[in-house]
């Protein structure tokens, strides 16, 4: 199917730097365009061509993800790439192979033949007519971790990529692992992509073969769990594609953009600290989301940014995107949690150069104030037991964040019920911070391993407590994660550990607060035993970053407010999360609802809504009565057609294992036509 558009008039690709092209150029959405690889699969694009690029040949964008072009990630791609075709530049949105209408089965996240595949296909595109031979490679998650990766491996017609809510860690900044905890949304990740990939193609695109392509892939797919738990150490494994092992192979310029309420919030300051000049970092106060629709506002005009970078580097136009400062960041300005946040007070700056920031330091006095200054070195130890109930941490939202509601991080006070908390004195001046907090402490435990969070909170003069930063840490990865040591049971043990990166600014008459917890759950999974730590208070030293010299900037806005396609409504989308506790049964429930709606696109007549409901249950003394269960539902219907997928996968443990299992349902119409069960399999605990 060929669609003749242009673009709204009033998306108006210009960045702040007031580097721009402006054109209007006419072009062609190509709906489907079959791409064949040198083994044969034919892999499924949609590509936004300027009209007369085989005359005037143009640059191109590629994006290749496993999220299905036809309608999981329509409404971000017709929010773009038809402003990137009127500017003249090419857009590639490649399916990989298993999803949306491509052949074949996919193997994994980030796999080598994956990452084969996509250069391959950047050769593709650099050899068309209507390619001037310049490639650029974009995307948020998947897409903007693979176009690191890729680049990483030099196809020679890449010159440029823009990264979003990425990582250069695969280990300890995704969904996965994070300093050796083990986090709950590796769970519910391998629940989503056990619905996405179970789901069909279209038959208006790839006709009758729809449902031979459909049963391949309900028969291989993997369950990815079973993977990711073979490898609870930074092993090989998360290594490969983690462009922090070996920076240097890492030649292309680079913009790293992420948002202070998503979980992959630290890579845009790495990156700049790893690359050097090959990269430019903004980070803005949103959620998983590309700037120029996320949620909470202020917003950034993405596309002007794109396409001067896009422009320089794949045209080589002298606009001075080079120029660009290293690091600008949004600094969030004495915010307030909140069911719901639509804007998120702050300012915007630019450092000129980026270091790591110098440290104001901090130490817990006797009495338990947060002071300013270094530990008394050889104090006398002030030791504290510190027990968390296990189901501490309801109030920490999700560390995958979507939407700016709950699924946010809420009111701390919550939590900190079940912390060891330290507090300054109402502050007397505002403290700007940028970057990652320190906290280092001596402690002792009972058992071989234990997890410990922190947590940086900012107390409003009226109580109301603001999650800031945290970190976690399983004690036996305090070394190494690829090669922890268990605890040695009663000894003073020196921990350092390294939370997240911030923007704040903490007010006068604020309150800094240092919240540790030995729970976090359902974030974090728990130990296999729960003995609690005993705290050195004497010995705790917590570094919060400096802003440092910085200029203030404005960011241009995007000029369209709602730059997102409106589809057709036929059932309305919910969201819902609850906690319950059980007093009598000595239970905790979180409980999650998502329902997409049902939306018809009104160019292809494809409707489609996916159901997820997740449940984690714990009881609050014993780690071992940790449960978790996902299941998605994804539909897909026309007048005359409607099949659907259940996928379920759920995780328990015992002190040895970590016990999960799986399934996959199939129907056409009311006939149950697939059901696949991954059989319960128990993987060892490595000291986690």
């Amino acid at each position: 199917m060929l669609d003749i558009s242009r673009p709204p008039p009033n998306l108006n690709p210009a960045c702040n730097t007031g580097m721009k092209r402006m054109t209007d150029r006419s072009f062609t959405t190509i709906e489907n365009h079959w791409i064949t690889l040198k083994d044969g699969t034919r892999l499924a694009a949609r590509i936004w061509m300027p009209d007369n690029a085989e005359n005037d040949p143009v640059p191109a964008v590629f994006e290749f993800l496993p999220y299905r072009k036809r309608d999981g990630t329509s409404p971000r791609d017709e929010s773009t790439y038809p402003v990137f075709a009127a500017a003249g530049i090419a857009g590639v949105r490649v399916d990989i192979r298993g999803s949306g209408e491509s052949d074949g089965v996919i193997d994994g996240e980030y796999t080598e033949l994956e990452l084969a595949n996509a250069c391959e296909l950047i050769a593709w595109i650099a050899e068309q007519p209507w390619s001037n031979g310049s490639v650029g490679m974009m995307g948020i998650s998947w897409g903007g971790f693979n176009c690191l990766q890729v680049a990483a491996l030099k196809p020679p017609a890449l010159k440029a990529v823009i990264s979003i809510a990425s990582t250069v860690d695969r280990y300890n900044d995704d969904i996965h692992y994070k300093n050796g905890c083990h986090l709950s949304a590796q769970l519910s990740w391998a629940a989503t992509m056990l619905g996405y990939q179970s789901r069909s193609p279209d038959p208006a695109i790839v006709g009758e073969r729809w449902r031979e392509m459909w049963l391949e892939r309900l028969e291989h797919e993997p369950f990815f769990m079973e993977e990711w738990l073979q490898h609870q150490r930074r092993d090989d494994f998360w290594r490969h594609g983690s462009i922090c092992e070996n920076f240097a192979e890492f030649d292309v310029p680079a913009i790293v953009i992420a948002g202070w309420a998503d979980g992959y919030r630290n890579t845009p300051l790495l990156a700049v600290e790893g690359l050097g000049n090959k990269a430019k970092a903004l980070i803005g106060p949103w959620v998983h989301k590309y700037p120029h629709f996320a949620w909470p506002k202020p917003r950034a005009d993405f596309h002007g940014e794109a396409i001067a970078w896009w422009n320089r580097w794949l045209r080589g136009d002298q606009n001075g995107a080079e120029s660009i400062p290293p690091v600008r960041a949004y600094i969030l300005d004495a915010i307030k949690p909140a069911t719901r946040r639509d804007f998120d007070p702050g300012f915007w700056i630019a450092k000129p150069e980026w270091q790591k920031p110098d440290m104001q330091c901090f130490y817990v006095e006797q009495f338990g104030t947060l002071m300013e200054g270094m530990p008394i070195p050889h104090a006398p130890e002030h030791p504290i037991y510190l027990r968390s109930p296990l189901d501490t941490g309801t109030a920490s939202g999700e560390w995958f964040t979507l939407k700016p509601d709950v699924e946010m991080a809420i009111d701390q006070r919550l939590d900190d019920a079940g912390s060891l908390t330290f507090q300054t004195a109402p502050l007397v001046e505002d403290h700007d911070y940028l970057g990652r907090p320190v906290l280092a402490l001596t402690l002792r435990c009972d058992a071989e391993t234990a997890n410990l969070c922190a947590r940086l909170v900012d107390i409003h003069p009226d109580g109301t407590a603001t999650r800031v930063s945290f970190g976690v840490l399983n004690l036996a990865h305090r070394n190494s994660n690829a090669e922890p040591e268990p605890l040695s049971k009663g000894e003073r043990t020196r921990v350092t550990l390294t939370l997240d990166a911030c923007g704040y600014r903490f007010r006068k008459g604020h309150r800094i607060r240092l919240s540790l917890s030995t729970a976090y759950w359902p974030m974090v999974l728990p130990p296999p035993e729960d003995p609690g730590l005993t705290i050195d208070l004497a010995s705790i030293g917590l570094g919060l970053p400096k802003l440092g010299a910085h200029d203030v900037i404005d960011l241009n806005q995007p000029d369209n407010p709602d730059p997102l396609p409106k589809y057709i409504e036929h059932a309305p989308a919910s969201t819902k999360r609850r906690v319950m506790r059980d007093l009598s049964a000595g239970k905790t429930h979180y409980e999650i609802h998502e329902d997409t709606g049902l939306f018809e696109h009104p160019g292809t007549g494809l409707s489609t809504r996916q159901l997820r409901e997740e449940v984690w249950s714990i009881a609050p003394d014993d780690p071992l009565s940790m449960k978790g269960i996902s299941t998605w539902t994804c539909d897909m219907q026309r007048p005359d057609w409607f099949v659907r997928t259940i996928a379920t996968s759920a995780i328990s443990c015992t002190a040895t294992d970590w016990i999960v299992s799986a399934s996959v349902t199939a129907y056409e119409g009311e006939t149950q036509i697939f059901r696949k069960v991954f059989e319960e399999k128990r993987v060892p605990r490595d000291l986690m």
